[in-house]
């Protein structure tokens, strides 16, 4: 259960809840040549059971493609030694050096009432692995994934299944965001757990109206979010990197493609990347 999960975290402002026009997770990639349509999919990486719903539409969408790409390749049997190995602070600067002892102990505290397991189990893991268990600590359940999923579903259809990126592209992205600043955002989550909370359930909610939009404005307007001051890092960067790869394979054959909502929307998001390349994207309802 617990290698379920780290892969699930991998598979990474507040506008409108009401559904628009455009307001959809699903989206069709036309013309620009393509004799058959592919799909993308904006997914979260946290979500409780009770929140997870895949429509008919896009199983639809999946089951028409003949190759599936997901942020990581989730089938490969390294990815989850690989992935236990980046996750370890292996010559890194000790987490108690990092914050004060009264924070040290407030965080060693809540983990062992949250997790079963305190800093003296969790302390040699990177600060970004721990987020991201404190975000699964949050939901107080066990997280359904969508991208494990969508991997499961592609397997069970004899599809092949691709990364974007690879394991070790996509967590070097946070070995350049200081360590000091990513065990800042822990504590304070801590300290403000109730805040912290709501604005986790504010961005479920937006997810469940499928507000791409809404999503990546509360990302960069979140005081605890990992994007603060990294965007370029963390989303348009990526986005940018993903497009070749994403061309080559709609163009090879019918794709479905699912990375997190956030990358979809904005100006810099892989909607806009795409029509920008000639490709006709549009909503599915």
């Amino acid at each position: 259960m617990f290698k379920k999960t780290l892969l699930s975290l991998v598979a990474a402002g507040i506008s409108t809840l009401t559904f628009g026009q455009d307001n959809s997770l699903l989206w069709e990639i036309s013309g620009n040549g393509l004799a058959k349509p592919s799909y993308l999919y904006g997914t979260i990486h946290l979500i409780c059971p009770t929140d997870f719903v895949i429509t008919e539409p896009t199983k639809n969408a999946l089951s028409s493609a003949e190759q599936v790409y997901l942020e990581l390749d989730l089938d490969d049997p390294q990815l989850m030694a690989s992935m236990q190995k980046l996750m370890i602070n292996t010559g890194g600067k000790p987490l108690k050096e990092m914050m004060k002892p009264d924070d040290y102990t407030l965080l060693n505290d809540y983990y062992k009432s949250k997790l079963g397991m305190g800093l003296d189990q969790l302390g040699m893991m990177k600060p970004f692995a721990l987020l991201s268990m404190q975000y699964m600590a949050m939901l107080n359940c066990q997280p359904q994934s969508y991208d494990m999923t969508f991997a499961q579903m592609a397997t069970k259809d004899k599809k092949e299944v691709l990364g974007l990126e690879t394991i070790d592209q996509q967590m070097g992205v946070f070995d350049k965001i200081p360590a000091e600043k990513q065990v800042k955002q822990l504590v304070e989550m801590v300290k403000k757990k109730d805040e912290a909370a709501k604005e986790f359930e504010q961005m479920i909610t937006l997810y469940k109206a499928q507000d791409v939009e809404g999503l990546l404005k509360m990302m960069d307007s979140s005081q605890f979010s990992e994007f603060d001051g990294f965007e370029e890092l963390l989303l348009v960067n990526r986005n940018a990197a993903w497009i070749p790869t994403i061309e080559q394979a709609v163009k090879a054959k019918p794709t479905f493609i699912a990375v997190g909502a956030a990358h979809l929307g904005g100006e810099k998001g892989v909607i806009k990347l795409l029509r920008g390349k000639g490709y006709t994207v549009k909503a599915v309802h």
